[in-house]
């Protein structure tokens, strides 16, 4: 079964939403904006409940079908942009300075009214359909805040389910895997405190920058000395700081960085090493160190039969070639992970083309990813759903 007609005539619509969207980005759970935007859409599509202010600033609407009752399945859309200033061109370019939607959660979130609309319009399934909007995932661990606002419980939700689009994979195809599918994340920041001094005279000082820049290279013996190689983990130092002038030892750096796994025990091995390697590498200068050790998201694991549900359904969109089934882990983190360690369900990848990746100035939603994302999400509803 391809795209569904009603998708495609409403394309142009839903891009229209997106592009609206596009051009008035909104950070973490300062959504009021977008999610006014959404519930002025559910309600004009006319679901059965509208209920803002779920995890701060989330909205949820409940779809209930025809054919009886039943068990309620979720869909999730993120809806915040990202601290990037765009550099698009396009004529729906942000106007909002430094933020623009740089991972495609505008391209979600109009996906998912699409699917509301038509849901709402057809309701050709037992139960109900809950559509999640969600604010904070770009690092606000919304998902989180939904959760532990009753969402699952006052809605009744049994399974959820959650899709992203990927650049690179083509248009019209979709990718996903049973288990880990993105990864568990945390930060790090590393405050080295050495004996400031002149640059002339090094002997006298304790230099916190060759302290660090030793703590850099070591940190790389994680992945390559202390997990197992056929384990996955990632440490990444993205920040250094310190010094203010050519000739002045500073007293102290600041490192900082993440770590991503997808098993809780590399997990915590690589924590344990990485204060190990920054205690032993300062300890050997004289110089002292703090670490502040922050675990984030979690794994995002798919289930098993949810994941072989929606594979299955993407295939009726997409033909079976079209599915990727056994994709590698994505490295990078997601708070959908949140909402499938407290239900059962499955997130997918769906394809945005040839274009720029994931939060670079230049990336943009692909339109014509549109109805093969709304035909999925509406074929996946009435499937969980059949009388």
């Amino acid at each position: 079964m391809p795209i569904l007609n009603r998708a495609a005539e409403l394309q142009d619509e839903i891009a229209g939403w997106r592009r609206t969207l596009h051009q008035t980005p909104e950070l973490n759970y300062d959504v009021h904006q977008t999610a006014a935007f959404v519930a002025e859409k559910l309600k004009s599509f006319g679901c059965d409940e509208v209920v803002s202010g779920i995890g701060r600033t989330g909205v949820v609407g409940l779809i209930r079908g025809t054919l009886g009752a039943g068990a309620t399945v979720g869909l999730r859309a993120d809806m915040d942009a990202l601290p990037i200033t765009e550099a698009t061109g396009k004529p729906y370019a942000s106007t909002n300075p430094g933020k623009m939607h740089a991972c495609g959660h505008d391209g979600h979130t109009a996906m998912l009214l699409g699917a509301a609309k038509y849901l709402a319009e057809t309701r050709n399934f037992a139960g109900a359909v809950a559509v999640i909007f969600q604010p904070a995932e770009e690092g606000g661990a919304g998902g989180l805040a939904m959760v532990e606002d009753g969402m699952m419980d006052r809605f009744g939700i049994a399974q959820v389910f959650g899709m992203h689009n990927m650049p690179g994979l083509p248009v019209g195809q979709f990718a996903l895997r049973p288990g880990p599918i993105m990864a568990a994340t945390a930060e790090f920041t590393i405050t080295v405190k050495g004996k400031g001094g002149h640059a002339a005279m090094p002997h006298r000082a304790i230099d916190p920058i060759v302290v660090g820049s030793q703590i850099v290279t070591a940190l790389q013996t994680i992945a390559s000395r202390t997990i197992d190689p056929i384990d996955s983990v990632v440490v990444t130092v993205t920040k250094f700081h310190g010094g203010d002038a050519y000739n002045v030892i500073p007293e102290q750096i600041e490192l900082a960085g993440t770590v991503r796994t997808l098993k809780k025990e590399v997990a915590q091995a690589a924590r344990e090493r990485l204060h190990a390697i920054c205690a032993g590498i300062a300890g050997a200068h004289g110089a002292s160190v703090t670490i502040d050790y922050d675990s984030n998201y979690p794994v995002t694991f798919n289930h098993a039969e949810e994941t072989v549900l929606a594979g299955n359904v993407a295939a009726t969109i997409a033909g079976d070639g079209q599915v990727h089934r056994e994709i590698q882990p994505v490295m990078g983190g997601e708070d959908f992970s949140y909402m499938l360690e407290a239900r059962p369900g499955a997130f997918i990848f769906i394809g945005n083309g040839d274009t720029a990746n994931l939060h670079h100035p230049a990336y943009d939603f692909n339109d014509e990813a549109i109805p093969h994302g709304v035909s999925y999400w509406v074929r996946l509803a009435e499937t969980a759903l059949a009388a």
